[in-house]
């Protein structure tokens, strides 16, 4: 009988394991969706940035250094800002190669990534890691992002050829950029290539959702 009753207990104890385990997987993962569902907070010391205006002049030369460019020779620019270590950054790799396999010709590509001390440009090279032929640049003291008004990952910015900002925001409002209405960034670089005035996409595509930006990165 005293058998019966310590296996049964045991049984028992098994279950609640299993159960409390169950309970813990998925609120983990309900938390790791629902966060990411929620605009990212806007960061102490941000200042906003509107479209049209001028990029300075440093930030430009940030980029055609990396390309050994002048500037006279630059195409418009689009700018990929990038986390290896946001899992939101990873949902739009696919996304990523077919706009650079699509307009790779016409726009120059960087993958900007966020300059930060656990940050190593070897470990991260964009082009490697995921084999898309962009450059990566490490954003020195938050210049490009603060320049573009870039405070998420991933995030994208399009500079025209006459380097003033044509778009800053989201890809898409589906992670994985496969709403085909609502890619606000191509449409962008569509509209821009065909020499129209910038798309109003509105809140869906400028409130910034995913990742937040290293703790102090505009201060």
């Amino acid at each position: 009988m005293k058998k019966i009753k310590n296996t049964k207990w045991f049984q028992r104890l098994a279950l609640a394991s299993c159960f409390g385990l169950i309970c813990t997987v998925f609120t983990s993962f309900w938390w790791q969706e629902w966060q990411y569902l929620l605009p990212t907070p806007i960061p102490e010391g941000y200042q906003e940035v509107f479209m049209g205006k001028e990029i300075p002049r440093d930030v430009l030369l940030q980029l055609s250094e990396i390309k050994k460019k002048s500037e006279s020779k630059q195409k418009p620019i689009f700018l990929h800002f990038f986390s290896p270590f946001c899992p939101c950054s990873k949902f739009n790799i696919a996304h990523i190669n077919y706009l650079v396999e699509r307009y790779g010709n016409e726009v120059d590509f960087y993958a900007v990534i966020f300059n930060d001390s656990e940050y190593d440009i070897e470990f991260i090279d964009f082009s490697e890691k995921y084999n898309i032929p962009i450059p990566t640049i490490l954003d020195k003291n938050s210049n490009i992002a603060a320049s573009c008004g870039v405070y998420a990952t991933p995030q994208a910015a399009i500079i025209t050829s006459e380097r003033k900002l044509y778009y800053k925001g989201n890809y898409n409002v589906s992670r994985y950029c496969n709403n085909r209405d609502t890619n606000f960034a191509e449409q962008a670089l569509g509209a821009l290539l065909e020499g129209k005035n910038p798309p109003d996409f509105g809140e869906l595509a400028n409130r910034a959702y995913g990742c937040e930006l290293p703790e102090n990165y505009f201060k």
